[in-house]
């Protein structure tokens, strides 16, 4: 325990272990700041974000303001005299009216070896472009996005077959670690902040449905990589008949055929042509219907080998 006055700044799940690990620590949690409810599910009601919950479930005082750069928020925030401001997937850039409050700064876990993949999504895309290796890094924050002197870093080997969602669980609960590891080095004053370098920076985009369309003139790890990263939202997509298919989970095989052209679709095994190489299909949905095994689908949609999935985006691309 730190014995700082501490804000918490955090909105999705992913935030929630390292929340969850302040208030184990017995830290003096002042207040907890999380983006506005938003409305959710069929019906659209008013959800409150995971933090939130966490945050009122432990007595935690949470405000939801629109925008955290509004004069009045930022004097609520100097008004509570926070020794240190603690920001995770918070969803707003902190403005320098902010960031200068807290005694020991804004202190940020990051899900990735800054300086590469700053930005909204950068698990998504450490698996969408097949990385070996991710991790976490604790950094103080400044005006700019994710370009704050790094504390902390932590590494763990990505396997080719782990997706977004595993990836998400593993790295929530290894911020909430490397948190409470700064923190504590902070108080004894054991950490060199050092600058990242912007030379090796790259960019990790906020996600789009298009983003999940699959190009079956690609080889197949590429898809296969597209299919992992993307498996919560917005899924990877493609066409079957018209209807568009959700593909959840996949294995790379080494058929080969036109691509996107069914090569087995029988006895649970549904196997599609790439560019180089094949894919099978492990887990499937059709819209409007139940996301399913590859046994189950074929069962209730049966698929006749041959069948194009798709279509090629381009000629240049069976290049």
């Amino acid at each position: 325990m730190t014995g700082w006055r501490i804000i918490f700044m955090g909105t999705p799940d992913f935030a929630c272990p390292t929340l969850q690990k302040l208030i184990e620590r017995g830290e003096n949690l002042v207040a907890v700041v999380s983006q506005p409810d938003r409305p959710k599910g069929r019906g659209q009601r008013l959800a409150p974000p995971p933090v939130k919950e966490l945050a009122e479930n432990n007595g935690i005082p949470v405000y939801q303001p629109l925008k955290v750069r509004q004069p009045e928020f930022v004097d609520i925030i100097r008004e509570l005299k926070p020794d240190v401001i603690v920001v995770v997937a918070f969803g707003q850039i902190l403005p320098k009216a902010l960031l200068d409050i807290p005694v020991h700064g804004c202190i940020n876990v990051h899900a990735s070896l800054l300086p590469r993949y700053r930005g909204a999504a950068p698990l998504n895309w450490c698996i969408i472009n097949g990385e070996a290796e991710t991790g976490v890094t604790t950094m103080l924050m400044d005006v700019g996005l994710d370009t704050g002197d790094m504390l902390l870093v932590q590494k763990t080997q990505l396997d080719e077959n782990e997706d977004i969602a595993s990836l998400h669980d593993r790295m929530a609960t290894m911020g909430a670690e490397l948190l409470a590891e700064t923190l504590d080095r902070l108080v004894i004053d054991d950490l060199v902040p050092h600058p990242q370098n912007d030379a090796d920076s790259s960019y990790a985009s906020m996600l789009k449905k298009e983003d999940g369309v699959i190009n079956w003139c690609s080889d197949a790890r590429t898809i296969h990589n597209q299919v992992r990263g993307l498996a919560v939202w917005p899924g990877a997509c493609t066409t079957i008949d018209g209807q568009t298919l959700k593909i959840f989970r996949t294995r790379i095989g080494e058929g080969s055929g036109v691509p996107g052209t069914v090569l087995q679709a029988a006895k649970g095994c549904f196997e599609v042509a790439c560019k180089s190489g094949s894919l099978f299909l492990h887990e499937l949905q059709l819209a409007g219907k139940k996301r399913l095994d590859c046994t189950s689908f074929l069962a209730g949609c049966p698929v006749s080998v041959g069948t194009l999935l798709g279509i090629a985006h381009s000629e240049d691309s069976l290049l």
